[in-house]
């Protein structure tokens, strides 16, 4: 329980706080004395009471005390009297449209320590909202971020001349860190979000540099998760129109950055290069380059600042390089950046493993996007073609039944490489039609340059081994590369998502038009021969080892 001592009248009362000591030797008819809290054994006070006291004359000022010291006690749920919290908030909200927490120009020593006392209340009373609304439930966080923007905006009102410090010192900074913590949730974030930073500009605008000074100042991961699911979620700054509406707070009179998009588009950008220079973990490396397409490079004033993030993320192992090429591969298009290594790093990523991926899907479906223009060089398809058919001899079936359509997609957009398909032999001897065993294949595996391979020169022996492979789909779908092109185009989503599993259960479901006739004998023993068996006719297992009985 708050232990405090009563008061009688408007003296002084036995027990003050600083501000209240300090002004007990002044005069009481210059400067009234802060009369300390009165004594209450039960929490259940009248605030209404306690609110007009102070509104009323700021001998009562220590009742504020009173209020912070309830909300306090409150530890299992910290607004258990969300009448004392709304009556803090209205309370400071009157003293500074009054202006008692801001310190005149001619201020005498005793106004000083006042004013300098009532802020000290007002931090430690946002104190208390921001560590609600960082740790409260969701209904706490919700009131706290409401009133602490409230209370920003009160702040605001009456340092028209000092806005710019207002935003970067007061307590915006803070209300943007406690949301950008990871420990309160996405859905503060997204209502912070869609609340204020995309309905007021000037928001947006000190929230990308408040985030930047975050991340550029941050070591922990965990807090940079944060950062980052905040930033992914704002949307881009929109183009449309010039001037910037409408603003949280009164704007400034002289020109101002919030009113310039330009400026937009540069704090978003300051803050994303923070965050790509901190020391990030493999997936949060991975999260940035599935957001960069969409959300980090529109943002960009200049895209060719991400340009040395996208190509050290080839050196990380997984779907990271892929997922870089994504993000240049969008530069390209939209920004009409220059890579001349994009498919030469396409290329490298062929490898025996890539079949094998768990994210083989995501790959077939961006290398199509990549590889879909017909005014790619007929040699660099070739290349992608055929080594892509050569780890086919390797790859699970579901895989397989992927690149084939693939592959005929490619060659009905490239009818120049369907020469690969009817070339039956090399003529490295001057004759042509050599037997299987004496054919030598012009590709070169072992190259890294894909217009170099020499793949143009193959042919495509690998996809007719595979009509004879022993899955029947496998054989199946193998077999249009030999047919007609007369399909228009595969679509490859049909294809992407076949597992073994999957394949499986086509076959085990598969309704049989006509029942395989099979001749068999059931075995009665497996281990040693039946009785009157020569050895001849015993079973393999009794053909190779003995058992005795």
């Amino acid at each position: 329980m708050l232990e405090v001592v009563e008061s009688k009248g408007l003296g002084p009362s036995k027990r003050k706080c600083g501000a209240a000591a300090a002004l007990s030797t002044s005069r009481e008819s210059s400067t009234p004395h802060l009369r300390g809290p009165s004594k209450h054994k039960d929490p259940g006070f009248d605030v209404n009471d306690l609110e007009g006291q102070i509104l009323e004359s700021r001998r009562h000022y220590n009742n504020i005390s009173t209020l912070l010291e309830y909300i306090r006690l409150s530890e299992v749920n910290r607004f258990r009297n969300h009448e004392a919290v709304l009556a803090l908030c209205r309370i400071f909200s009157r003293l500074m449209a009054r202006g008692s927490m801001t310190a005149p120009q001619q201020l005498d020593k005793n106004e000083g320590m006042i004013v300098e006392w009532l802020r000290r209340k007002y931090e430690e009373y946002c104190d208390n909202l921001l560590d609600s609304l960082a740790n409260g439930t969701h209904e706490e966080k919700r009131a706290s971020l409401t009133i602490l923007m409230q209370l920003f905006r009160e702040e605001t009102s009456g340092q028209k001349s000092n806005e710019e410090l207002t935003w970067k010192k007061g307590t915006f900074p803070s209300i943007v860190q406690a949301v950008a913590s990871p420990i309160t949730g996405d859905r503060i974030q997204e209502t912070f979000i869609e609340g204020y930073v995309e309905q007021c500009s000037d928001i947006k605008f000190y929230t990308f540099q408040a985030l930047a000074r975050f991340a550029s100042t941050q070591k922990s991961t965990v807090k940079l998760d944060g950062i980052m699911s905040m930033l992914i979620a704002v949307n881009d700054v929109d183009d449309s129109e010039e001037r910037i509406e409408p603003l949280y707070i009164n704007p400034p009179k002289r020109k101002h950055s919030v009113y310039s998009r330009a400026a937009q588009r540069r704090a978003a950008q300051d803050a994303w290069m923070a965050v790509l220079r901190c020391s990030l973990t493999d997936i949060q490396r991975k999260d940035l380059l599935r957001a960069m397409p969409h959300r980090i490079a529109p943002m960009f004033l200049k895209p060719e600042l991400l340009m040395d993030f996208l190509t050290d993320s080839f050196e990380v192992a997984g779907s990271a390089p892929l997922l870089a090429l994504s993000g240049l591969f969008h530069l390209m298009q939209e920004k009409n950046l220059d890579y001349p290594q994009f498919y030469l790093k396409l290329y490298s990523l062929l490898d025996f493993q890539v079949l094998h991926y768990k994210h083989r899907s995501r790959f077939f479906r961006l290398l199509e996007v990549f590889l879909a223009s017909t005014h790619l060089p007929a040699i660099l398809v070739a290349s992608f073609i055929k080594r892509l058919s050569r780890l086919c001899l390797g790859a699970p079936p579901s895989a397989i039944v992927v690149v084939v359509p693939w592959i005929y997609n490619l060659l009905r957009n490239h009818p120049t490489c369907t020469f690969m398909i009817h070339r039956n032999s090399d003529k490295a001897d001057g004759k042509a039609g050599h037997p299987a065993a004496e054919f030598h294949d012009s590709f070169r595996m072992d190259e890294d340059d894909p217009m170099l391979t020499g793949a143009i020169e193959s042919s495509l022996w690998e996809i007719e081994t595979l009509q004879s492979h022993y899955h029947p789909n496998v054989a199946a779908i193998s077999k249009i590369v030999s047919e007609q092109f007369t399909k228009q185009e595969y679509n490859i989503e049909d294809f992407l998502y076949h597992t073994y599993s999957s394949m499986l259960d086509a076959e085990l479901t598969q309704a049989m038009k006509k029942t395989p006739v099979i001749k068999y004998e059931i075995a009665k023993r497996i281990f040693v021969a039946n009785k009157g068996e020569t050895p001849q006719s015993q079973n393999l297992v009794a053909q190779l080892w003995g058992f005795e009985t």
